[in-house]
């Protein structure tokens, strides 16, 4: 990644940069996970033992499996020490009553955090900023969210973002300001006088005009799990040469998801 200017952050619609990291469940390598069909979760959080960065990861931890659900694979990061971060979340399982299910990278030599933009040395020489990327299965990151250290983060919309971008890929729409599964999604402005004269006129079947460029639509939560991308089991490809077969079908069937970046 050397092509990567120092402070540089990557943005939405660019491939999330690759890497393999030491982390509370041992190595893990980021593309395992677009192997298996998963969205990634990556967030970042300033330093062990703090009261705000307690208060998330184990309200990350409640919502754990609700991520796992949509098949989303969190991963938390600093720049703590491997040992610190044990130490750290030993105590906050032990003190909250909770098991943390998704590893957390120790990146102590900074080297993830300068492909993603997370040291600012303004802010601080040894400790990231708060940063959420929501990088899905084909390895594009489609939403960047960045806190101060002050603010702790709502894990609803997290979650919400991860239900919306599942939406926009299966059914090639967009959602609407405050959407939640269940409610209504846009649906393509028309792109030529006519169509847009015959939508103004009431449009297809199944469509609620609200004016000519702003349409919407029904979209069942039973159409969404029926949609839901599949996950593959395969197991790492870290020392691998070349990938499975399996995540060469999956790259074949999802060459994949249209993006929605017109809507």
């Amino acid at each position: 990644m050397s092509h990567l200017k120092e402070g540089y952050s990557p943005r939405i619609f660019e491939n999330a940069p690759d890497f393999e990291a030491k982390s509370t469940q041992g190595p893990i390598h980021l593309s395992d996970y677009a192997a298996k069909g998963k969205y990634v979760l990556l967030f970042s959080y300033s330093t062990d033992f703090t009261p705000v960065c307690s208060t998330e990861l184990i309200a990350f931890a409640r919502a754990w499996q609700r991520f796992e659900d949509l098949g989303v694979q969190l991963i938390g990061l600093s720049m703590d020490s491997i040992y610190s971060h044990i130490a750290w979340l030993r105590d906050l399982e032990k003190s909250a009553e909770i098991e943390i299910k998704f590893p957390v990278i120790a990146d102590s030599d900074q080297k993830i955090s300068s492909l993603y933009g997370l040291a600012h040395p303004e802010a601080s020489n040894t400790s990231a900023v708060h940063a959420a990327f929501a990088i899905d299965p084909n390895h594009l990151i489609r939403a960047v969210l960045h806190y101060p250290p002050q603010l702790g983060r709502n894990i609803e919309e997290l979650i919400r973002v991860f239900q919306a971008l599942q939406a926009v890929d299966a059914k090639h729409v967009s959602v609407p300001a405050d959407w939640t599964p269940g409610q209504d999604v846009i649906v393509a402005a028309p792109s030529t006088l006519a169509s847009a004269a015959k939508r103004a006129g009431g449009g297809d079947d199944g469509l609620r005009v609200e004016t000519w460029y702003l349409t919407k639509k029904e979209l069942e939560l039973s159409e969404l799990e029926a949609s839901k991308p599949k996950l593959i089991e395969v197991s790492s490809i870290i020392d691998s040469a070349s990938p499975p077969k399996e995540f060469e079908n999956y790259q074949m069937e999802t060459a994949g998801f249209p993006l929605n970046v017109s809507l």
